[in-house]
This record gives structure tokens, C-alpha cells and sequence, in this order.
């Protein structure tokens, strides 16, 4: 029966969009729309009036790099599905994306209202703001930028809400990710069906999850080497565990924002993981007994699909090194990134720069503006001059690790760029540097079985010895197909009918029957989720499903 009703429900989304006059106003030039009273734009609420069951879903991101691209490639997920996605964050967040972007879009117009087609359904952008001095120096401290986002976030997110159900689009679910945990408080003041991205794994979650609720015993200053034993994931030593939840650890007020997460996060009537079911088992079956998490990812942009020509990066990406990488031959070049945050001391960066000179391999660095000071004086003008190697400021890193050229990468285990590595079948050099890194290198190397860690600080012998390991080494073949065969359950999982897939289907189809028992009139109305009836006749629980995996 339920796939009946998704049929019929994707036929519906299908005449909608290739209805050439609807479909023709929604590419109208934004100079040629119409305006309501309030300046916003009517054409797209004129369309939508065709295809009224057309369902809407808010996403809202914290002001980050790594939270945006989740965020963002599941909101085109759900598109792609038949929706309409507004995707919503902070509005120099907005501006910077558009900068970076080949958009068309003036990155200085907040008011701007393309809808973009996204297979089945539309993508638009509508950001808000959150009350930051552009001019001020402090704006992007984390305590004073989570103060900030939360004192100003929830009035502006409930005007952006009404907003849209003046437009006549009104809000039927709003996803975030759990840095914004006031967005499921709003969400449950104005009565709309909340769910919550988490962007790490599912062991890190379980690892905080079990830490905040004091499940389990974790290293302390009276019993620092303690080791951890949580459901459904292997014994952790406390070099295995996120470094913010270690006694030592210098950065509390980051410890106390991750932690923040937790506090709310049952409101959320689903969570969901950038993971898939295949890669952390027993972490998802562990955590389905006390708090479900959903696997919906990878969530990566594969190939050149029209789903990855819609980006989030907030620095241009220098796209001519992959011309640089079509003069290399196949399983030749290094690839080196510490992602938008990590910073590396000057001698690391020394020690991994004559690593990689010395190794003799060509490779390409994403060095940061700010980072490149820290290079031995010369040494980019060098290894340019005699081919060896290209630093770029930012890369358009799935393309590269696609790329036919690259051997290795050596990673900092971020959580984005371990998912990408896995779909992509590239074997790593794993040289994490703090948080959920440290596990993320642990399970790459000993539970994955696709890498080796480099020991830190980072000495140039030892860059040397483990990219000869990993790429010509005895264990580098059998790595080399190990990533393989993770590459084609990744990408299994989130083709049509795959475990995530199934699962983000479920996810729109639960929220299409909230829309149909409650009527879009009643759509941000204060409606308690217990009072919610599916059209079976039973009751969608308030509390987060478990995972569509059979």
C-alpha cells in the first residue's frame, strides 16, 4: 500500500514540475516577478497553489562549514524526493556561499528567491540574521557566536516561518543540525514536526550520548586511563576518545556547546546520521534501545550529478587543480587537507612540507591563507618550479578524490571528509588532531581497515614511511581494496531503494501523512505532536522512529 501511495504522490510531484507554464514561472527572472505587500515574491506561492499537498521543509544550519554541506546535500536529498527545501542559516553565511559560488545571485541581495529545480521537487535559499557587527572581531568566538544565534536565532526562525505561511508555502518540518538546539524549541511553540542532522558518527554520538547521561564510566582526574566500553562499539582507550571529553582537555567551552546537544534533543521526533547502516552496524542497533538514530548518508555529491552542482563552500574552490591532476598518471599524487578548521603549528607544517617534498611523490596541499606563512620560506615557488607539487586555498575535494590520479589522502579525520574518502575508495594517511577526529582515525585504520596513522607531532621521516605503506607498502594492496569494497556499499546505500535511501523515503512519507491528518491550514498552528494521527489510524509516536533497515 505504501508504495502505491508514493506513486501516486510522485506522479503528482512529476505533472507539477513539468508543467510548462508553472515551470516557466519559476524560472522567470527575478527583475520580471511579482511582489506582495510585504516585498516577498508571489509567483512561487502561485505555483505552488497547483500542486497544494506539496510538502515544505525548513532546514536550518549553524554558520559552519562542516555543519552547512550535510545539511545542505541532505536538503537536496529530500528535494530531489518531491518537496520544496528552504534552506535557511545566517546571512553572512548566505552571502560568503554565494561569493564562492558561480551563482548568478548578487551576494550582497539578502532578498533574493530563486527556486531551483531539484529532480522532483525545488531548492530555494532564504537566510537570516543573527545580529552580528560585521566590523566586530569577536563576532565569530564560539561562546559569544552561540550566545548570539541563540538569543537572536529563535525570533528570527519564528519570522521566516510565518513568512512562509503568508507566502502560502507554510512549513511542514524543519530539520536542523544540533548546534541550533533552540530550532526544536521553536519548532515545538509553533507545532511543526522538528528532526535533527547529527554530523558526526553514530560511535560518537553513542560516545556523548553515554557521557552526557553518565552511562558509563569515562576517564576522570582521579581515573584518567580508564577505558570505555559502550554498546556496539569496540573498547576505547582514551587516546580513542573525543579529546573534549577528556579531564585534560583546554577547550571547555567547546565541551559544554557539544554536550548542549543533548539536553533537547529528545524533542526531536527523529535523529539522523550522516552514516549508513552498513558502516556502524552495531552502533545503530546499540543506540535503537535507548535513543533511535537514523542512517541517512553518506551524504555526498557523487559524480557530476545536478545534485552536486549546488555547493555550500564558503571559500572559492581553486578548480584548476584538477587540470593539474589530468598530467599525472593514475595512482600517482598525495592529497593533503586539514579541512576549514584545523590548525596546524608551524612545525608540523614544516615536518608534513619536507615529508612530502622528500617523498618524491606529486602532490596537491589545500593550505589555507592563513597557514601558508607557516611554509619554509620559498617552498611553494619550489616545488611549482620542478612540478612537484600545487597548494591551493580550497579544493573541490569530492572531484579530487574521484580524480583517476590520486593515490592516498592524508586526512585530519574530519567527519565530512571520512565519508567522502570512504565513497570515494581512497586509502588514507590518518593524522587527526582533536574532537571526533580521534575516533573517526581509529575506526578508519583499525575497524574500516583502509589506512595507517601517522604518529604526531607529524616528523617528515615518518611522512615519508607511511605514504610508501599506504601506497606501495604489503598492506597497501589489500587497503586499496578494502576502500573499494567500501565505496560500493556507501554508494549502494544511498542509491535507489539502499538503506539510507529507504530511510529518507520513510522520513518524507511519515511527514506527507502529518501533513494530510493536520491540513496545511493547521501547519504551524501549535499543534502538540501527541495529538498526530496517521491515516492508518494510529498515532506517529513523538518519539524518534527507528531506523526503515529491513
Amino acid at each position: 500500500m505504501y508504495q502505491i501511495h508514493r506513486l501516486l504522490i510522485l506522479l503528482d510531484r512529476y505533472f507539477f514540475l513539468s508543467s510548462p507554464v508553472i515551470y516557466s514561472q519559476c524560472r522567470k527572472n527575478k527583475k520580471s516577478r511579482g511582489r506582495q505587500a510585504d516585498g516577498r515574491t508571489t509567483l512561487l506561492s502561485s505555483a505552488m497553489g497547483e500542486a497544494d499537498s506539496l510538502l515544505h521543509f525548513l532546514f536550518v544550519s549553524f554558520p559552519g562549514q562542516g555543519h552547512v554541506n550535510p545539511l545542505l546535500r541532505l536538503a537536496k536529498r529530500i528535494a530531489a524526493k518531491g518537496p520544496l527545501v528552504t534552506f535557511s542559516t545566517t546571512v553572512d553565511t548566505g552571502r560568503r556561499i554565494r561569493a564562492a559560488s558561480n551563482s548568478s545571485l548578487d551576494p550582497a541581495d539578502d532578498s533574493e528567491d530563486e527556486l531551483i529545480p531539484v529532480g522532483l521537487g525545488f531548492l530555494r535559499f532564504e537566510f537570516f540574521h543573527d545580529g552580528a557587527d560585521p566590523d566586530d572581531p569577536l563576532r565569530d568566538e564560539l561562546e559569544i557566536l552561540m550566545e548570539r544565534l541563540e538569543f537572536n536565532g529563535p525570533p528570527a526562525l519564528t519570522d521566516l516561518i510565518n513568512r512562509q505561511a503568508r507566502a502560502g508555502r507554510p512549513v511542514s518540518c524543519i530539520v536542523n543540525n544540533p548546534f541550533l538546539p533552540w530550532a526544536l524549541e521553536v519548532a515545538e511553540e509553533v507545532g511543526i514536526p522538528s528532526a535533527v542532522l547529527w554530523v558526526q558518527s553514530c560511535a560518537v554520538f553513542s560516545t556523548y550520548y553515554h557521557f552526557h547521561h553518565r552511562l558509563a564510566d569515562f576517564p576522570t582526574d582521579d581515573n584518567p586511563d580508564v577505558t570505555v566500553r559502550l554498546p556496539g562499539l569496540p573498547p576505547m582507550s582514551p587516546d580513542d576518545l573525543p579529546t573534549f571529553l577528556l579531564p585534560s582537555n583546554p577547550y571547555k567551552p567547546l565541551t559544554k556547546v557539544i554536550l548542549a546537544q543533548f539536553h533537547n534533543i529528545s524533542k526531536a521526533r527523529w535523529v539522523f546520521a550522516n552514516s549508513f547502516e552498513e558502516l556502524e552496524r552495531d552502533a545503530f542497533k546499540a543506540m535503537a534501545k535507548v535513543s533511535p538514530v537514523i542512517p541517512i548518508g553518506p551524504l555526498v555529491d557523487c559524480g557530476e550529478s545536478q545534485l552536486g552542482k549546488i555547493k555550500a563552500d564558503m571559500w572559492k574552490t581553486a578548480d584548476h587543480c584538477l587540470d593539474w591532476l589530468d598530467k599525472h598518471r593514475d595512482r600517482s599524487v598525495v592529497y593533503i587537507s586539514a579541512g576549514s578548521i584545523v590548525m596546524l603549528s608551524s612545525a608540523e607544517m614544516q615536518e608534513l612540507a619536507y615529508g612530502l617534498k622528500d617523498s618524491g611523490r606529486p602532490f596537491l596541499w589545500v593550505v589555507r591563507e592563513n597557514l601558508r606563512e607557516l611554509l619554509p620560506a620559498g617552498y611553494e615557488e619550489e616545488i611549482a618550479a620542478g612540478g612537484l607539487g600545487l597548494l591551493v586555498g580550497w579544493s573541490p575535494q569530492e572531484k579530487v578524490l574521484a580524480h583517476r590520479a590520486l593515490a592516498c589522502f592524508v586526512t585530519h579525520c574530519g567527519w565530512n571528509s571520512t565519508l567522502e574518502l570512504i565513497a570515494a575508495g581512497v586509502p588514507v594517511v590518518a593524522y587527526p588532531q582533536w574532537g571526533d577526529q580521534i575516533p573517526d582515525a581509529k575506526f578508519l585504520c583499525e575497524v574500516y581497515g583502509i589506512g595507517l596513522r601517522l604518529p604526531a607531532p607529524a616528523a617528515r621521516t615518518d611522512v615519508v614511511n607511511y605514504l610508501t605503506a599506504v601506497i606501495e607498502g604489503p598492506d597497501g594492496e589489500a587497503m586499496r581494496k578494502r576502500a573499494k569494497e567500501w565505496r560500493d556499499v556507501a554508494l549502494a546505500a544511498v542509491a535507489p531503494g539502499g538503506s539510507s535511501d529507504r530511510n529518507i523515503d520513510k522520513f518524507v512519507h511519515d511527514i506527507r501523512i502529518w501533513v494530510a491528518s493536520n491540513g496545511a491550514a493547521a501547519i504551524n498552528g501549535k499543534i502538540s505532536a501527541l495529538d498526530i494521527v496517521a491515516a492508518d489510524g494510529f498515532p506517529i509516536s513523538a518519539e524518534p522512529p527507528k531506523a526503515a533497515i529491513n
